[in-house]
């Protein structure tokens, strides 16, 4: 499953992620996944959660983020949640791209009952169908 939180700069989405990732940790069944570029939020999110910052993996661009996070799902069959900080600034602001990411992360996440929790800098208005199709 895919939920993403829109907004413009400064209206407090990654704030929102923080709360949703610590109140998961309390009532985790299983792995809990946080990435990001950079170490924006390292400090503010439990221990418990598997931070990632693909900086260190030198991931850019949608195609090689999606195979970053097949990998990980491949190598790792207890993780239940990911949460992705600013999307856009690992994959860039092509907008159909990023709807293309979220079928493909939809179809492997379903199947393996992972949900992924997006920060979308954009305000709904300016995405395209294939990516407001999974705003909850």
């Amino acid at each position: 499953m895919i939920k993403l939180i829109t907004g413009k700069k400064g209206t407090g989405k990654t704030k929102i992620l923080i709360d949703l990732i610590n109140t998961a940790v309390k009532d985790a069944t299983g792995d809990l996944v946080c990435i990001e570029k950079g170490v924006n939020i390292r400090r503010s999110i439990s221990f418990k959660v598997r931070w990632c910052d693909v900086e260190e993996f030198a991931i850019e661009g949608y195609d090689a983020f999606y195979g970053y996070v097949a990998g990980m799902i491949a190598g790792n069959y207890d993780i239940k949640e990911i949460f992705i900080d600013g999307i856009f600034k690992i994959g860039g602001r092509d907008y159909e791209a990023f709807g293309e990411l979220l079928k493909k992360l939809d179809e492997l996440t379903t199947k393996n009952d992972i949900t992924v929790v997006f920060t979308v800098s954009a305000d709904d208005t300016e995405l395209p169908a294939s990516v407001t199709d999974y705003i909850k």
